[in-house]
């Protein structure tokens, strides 16, 4: 079971969206705000994955937004009427899961939904081709779990240190630095020491 909650301020979308995931088995809907801090302040437990809308009344900055849910360990897919593969790029290195615009249907969005629980990157197809065209070829995309056992790691933590700041079991933390390299490798970037991936944190930005 994937436990969903919703950062939107269109009271009708939400409505519209609880209704429909009602038959959805393997989806939950467990709590809904009009902003992000609404949504910390009034959540009973902590759901895996955040639909969170990039433009919000409140007039949030959405960089801080996910930064903020992804330091909570939450999964962010961010979900917008923003079809900017710029925009994308933006929310994916603040930590985000993912990036859905807003024409696609409900059976898209539970892809998406189900894509972000399991580790992936999810894009919207029409941007996605885009997307990856336009990155830099040697800058790997990290998912959040693994952004975040590297940024810990490199920062000079234990591996067992940051397996707890990330919330993940030594073993989890092991294999995830072992595919951040792998990716820096077939970037042509490899990093193999602590050090080497530290270096590879400063020259991406990741920490920023």
């Amino acid at each position: 079971m994937i436990t969903v909650s919703v950062v939107d301020d269109d009271r009708m979308l939400i409505d519209g969206l609880a209704a429909w995931l009602a038959g959805v088995p393997d989806i939950r809907l467990t709590g809904s705000a009009a902003t992000v801090a609404e949504l910390l302040g009034t959540e009973r437990s902590p759901a895996e994955v955040v639909l969170l809308d990039l433009l919000l009344a409140d007039r949030s900055d959405p960089v801080r937004n996910v930064r903020t849910l992804v330091r909570l360990r939450r999964r962010v897919l961010v979900v917008s009427v923003v079809t900017s593969g710029d925009m994308a790029r933006q929310m994916i290195a603040a930590g985000a899961g993912g990036y859905l615009t807003k024409d696609h249907d409900l059976a898209m969005l539970v892809a998406k939904v189900r894509e972000v629980a399991t580790e992936k990157v999810a894009i919207s197809p029409e941007l996605a081709l885009g997307w990856l065209a336009d990155r830099d070829v040697d800058r790997p995309v990290l998912s959040p779990q693994e952004r975040a056992v590297l940024l810990a790691y490199a920062s000079g933590m234990t591996l067992t240190a940051a397996a707890r700041s990330a919330g993940v079991q030594p073993g989890t933390a092991r294999n995830y630095l072992e595919r951040v390299k792998d990716k820096y490798r077939k970037a042509g970037r490899p990093a193999y020491t602590k050090l080497e991936l530290a270096d590879r944190v400063r020259e991406d930005g990741l920490a920023t």
